[in-house]
Order: C-alpha cells, then sequence, then structure tokens
C-alpha cells in the first residue's frame, strides 16, 4: 500500500489507522475479507501444529502510547518524528523543537516528542520506521508485586514489570526512552512511501540511550505446539465457519460491508457487549436486539433533524437501511456465528502463544491492585501478501481497555 493511500483512508477513517480485529474483517472487507480471516487461521493453525504451509509471522501487540513515526523525509534528507499527525492533509512532520512546540503544543505528547527527536536519530534510521513508545525515563517506577522487585512502565492500558536484578532493567534504567518499532516505509519521495509489516532493525545503532527492538514474536514452530487434539478442534472450528460461509448470501454480505452506516452501528452495538464482558452466544436474539437498536438511533436520527426537507431524507435513509437489515437478518445470523467462530479459533490460537515466556510480565492497576494480565495480543503477517491482523481476545483485553485504569497523564 503507498504511503499516499495511507494517508487518504487515514482522513477517511479520522486519521486513527489501526489493525482490526480479525473477525472483524467480515464486516470492513465483506466475502474477501471472510476468505482471508479464515486463511489466516488456518495459516496459523499449522504453523502451530508444526507443518506450516505458508509464511505467516507473528508479533507481539504491545500496548504502547503515543505512536512514534521517525526517520528520514526522502524529500529533504532531514530526520524528523511525528505521531498521526503525519497522516493529515498537511503532515504534521518535525523537525526541531520548535516544530514540536507549534504541532503539538501542552504537556505529555510535546515533552515525548522532544525526547524522540533527541535520541532516535542515534540509531542512524534509513527510511521511515513506525513504532509505539513504551516510556521515557521518568516513566520508569520501582514497585513490589506479590512480594517480587519490578521495574515497571504504563503507556496506556497494560503495567509491564521487569525484575529490578535483571540485565533488561539495567539496561532501560540507562536509557532515555524505550520503543517498539512494527512498521517500515520506504521509497523515493514521502508520498510514495509504502508499509511493510516486515521489519527488519538489524541494522540500527545500538545505543544506551534508547532501548528498542522489533515487535517479532520466536517463531512459535515446535516451541508452542498444538496436541493431536487442539489441531483437530480448531480444524472443525473453522470448517464450521467455512460452512456457515457457503450458506450466508455473498450479495448480502458486500452489501453490509460495504454500507458504512450499517457497518459501524453493528460494531458499536458489538462493542457495547465487550464493555460489559458479555459473550454473543444467542446470535439469533442479538441480531433481533441489532436491528432494535439501529431501527432507535435512526428514529432519534430523524427526530433532531429541525428542517422538514433534512427530515424526509433521513425518513429515506432509515427506509432503505431497515429493508436491507429485514431481508438480510438471517445472513446477518450468520455473520455474528462466524465471527464467533473466528473469534474461538483465534483464542485457541492467542492461549497457545501466551504459553511461551515474553520479556515482561504484564499487569492491570485495578481498585484492589495489581491483576496479572496477558500481553495486549498478537499480529499475524501475511509474509507474501503484506497483510496484517491483530489477535486480541477482546473479552479479556478490549473490556480491559474500555475500563482499567490508564496512565494516560504522563
Amino acid at each position: 500500500m503507498k504511503f499516499t493511500q495511507f494517508l487518504t483512508e487515514a482522513k477517511k477513517e479520522g486519521a486513527n489507522v489501526h489493525l482490526e480485529h480479525i473477525e472483524d474483517e467480515i464486516l470492513n472487507r465483506g466475502v474477501a475479507g471472510t476468505r482471508d480471516a479464515i486463511n489466516f487461521l488456518q495459516s496459523l493453525r499449522d504453523m502451530l501444529a508444526g507443518h506450516a504451509k505458508t509464511k505467516v509471522n507473528v508479533t507481539t501487540k504491545w500496548d504502547g502510547s503515543p505512536a512514534i513515526f521517525c526517520g528520514i523525509n526522502p524529500d529533504n534528507g532531514k530526520f524528523f518524528v511525528g505521531t498521526k499527525g503525519v497522516f493529515n492533509v498537511n503532515p504534521k512532520l518535525n523537525y526541531t523543537e520548535k516544530d514540536i512546540d507549534n504541532n503539538h503544543p501542552g504537556e505529555g505528547l510535546n515533552a515525548k516528542l522532544k525526547v524522540a527527536l533527541r535520541y532516535l536519530p542515534k540509531l542512524g534510521i534509513k527510511g521511515v520506521l513506525q513504532g509505539d513508545m513504551m516510556f521515557a525515563k521518568g516513566d520508569l517506577d520501582e514497585k513490589t508485586i506479590d512480594g517480587e522487585d519490578y521495574i515497571t512502565f504504563q503507556p496506556n492500558t497494560i503495567i509491564y514489570a521487569v525484575p529490578s536484578d535483571s540485565k533488561l532493567a539495567s539496561t532501560m534504567r540507562a536509557a532515555q526512552m524505550g520503543v517498539v518499532f512494527h512498521t517500515s516505509y520506504t521509497g523515493k519521495t514521502f508520498s510514495d512511501m509504502k508499509a511493510s509489516f516486515n521489519i527488519d532493525i538489524k541494522n540500527l545503532t545500538p545505543t544506551k540511550d534508547v532501548w528498542f527492538r522489533d515487535a517479532y514474536f520466536t517463531d512459535a514452530s515446535g516451541t508452542a505446539t498444538f496436541t493431536e487434539e487442539e489441531t483437530k478442534m480448531i480444524t472443525n472450528i473453522l470448517s464450521q465457519v467455512g460452512k456457515v460461509f457457503k450458506q450466508t448470501n455473498s450479495l448480502s454480505i458486500n452489501r453490509i460491508s460495504t454500507s458504512d452506516t450499517i457497518r459501524e452501528y453493528i460494531k458499536t452495538f458489538n462493542n457495547t457487549k465487550v464493555r460489559e464482558g458479555q459473550k454473543i452466544t444467542n446470535t439469533t436474539a442479538h441480531t433481533k436486539e441489532l436491528i432494535k437498536y439501529i431501527e432507535d438511533k435512526l428514529n432519534k436520527d430523524i427526530v433532531s433533524a429541525k428542517m422538514e426537507k433534512t427530515k424526509k431524507a433521513k425518513t429515506l435513509i432509515k427506509t432503505d437501511i431497515m429493508r436491507t437489515l429485514r431481508g438480510s437478518a438471517n445472513d446477518l445470523k450468520n455473520i455474528f456465528d462466524m465471527q464467533n467462530g473466528i473469534a474461538d479459533a483465534k483464542n485457541m490460537i492467542i492461549k497457545k502463544l501466551q504459553q511461551l515466556r515474553q520479556v515482561t510480565s504484564t499487569f492491570v492497576q485495578t481498585e484492589d491492585g495489581f491483576k496479572v494480565t496477558n500481553p495486549e495480543g498478537f499480529v499475524a503477517v501475511d509474509k507474501l501478501k503484506g497483510n496484517a491482523v491483530k489477535l486480541v481476545d477482546r473479552l479479556e483485553f478490549s473490556h480491559l481497555n474500555f475500563t482499567a485504569q490508564k496512565n494516560w497523564s504522563k
């Protein structure tokens, strides 16, 4: 994908480009997205069964903040740092501290970008890298959790903890900042740069001032493997998803995925269940609730319109949307059944990957203290096509993301 396409899509989506949950690919890209989601999970199953036929990279999804873009602008040969403002029509690229003050006034982000501008040039970055900032020096804290001493940092929802007496803790204490890189961009001009999730940081220059790493997960083949029974179980789940897929009207799937209004209402409604920590078990009832939810929303839009002309236009939109929903009710149920199956297969893969030892321990802050949690999730990258989707247990992490105490003030 060209960088200019990234910019265009980012603007369309409110300048917030992000990886999608694999089960939402049905809603995002219809028939093609459904097929890709199934294929992704089959490839991951094969990797964990020890007989991979296709190349899939798995990376750990670090819960960092802010997103950092840094490197050399090919248009002028200058080093810059930025955050998601690089996706603006007029990109916010920061070459100096004055640029940061102009583009990002106020505390917090301003200070972190200045740290990044001061120390990231030492890495000798060629091209442009994107990553998540994990900490600046002042963010590191000393905590005792369950009788063990750690240095900790909390860029967003998850608290990362490293044993105080470890070599990694010493490295982090000496650093001015920490960053995890996950995407690279290359091109002759800034607007023509292409993104790649297959990132290589081996040529970066080590410096004590920056703790950095990529997000690659150690190849799980032969280390965390599915048993024969687990392989059979996930195969049956994916086969059932495929069976429902064949029974579902492809025109309905694509009609729903190409309607921005319907797609976003479905995601919003589903997220209300995630916030409550509820799994959608009765998809027939969920479909009926969804249709009523959307109808109520559309009715409110009509009532809130002040001009008669606007009311009529919104009424026509409502009529069209309700006709689509009621005419596709059975296909909607099937979509939710497929999403459930894909989520079940995904969670089996996540649980297996979580068995491997992580670089850090992870906790969340609760009213009662610290609770052990898993990493945010993983990202599956198709090495051949370069596509990527995130594998996150929504009933755990996404629920936490909506409800847990966060650390955005620093």
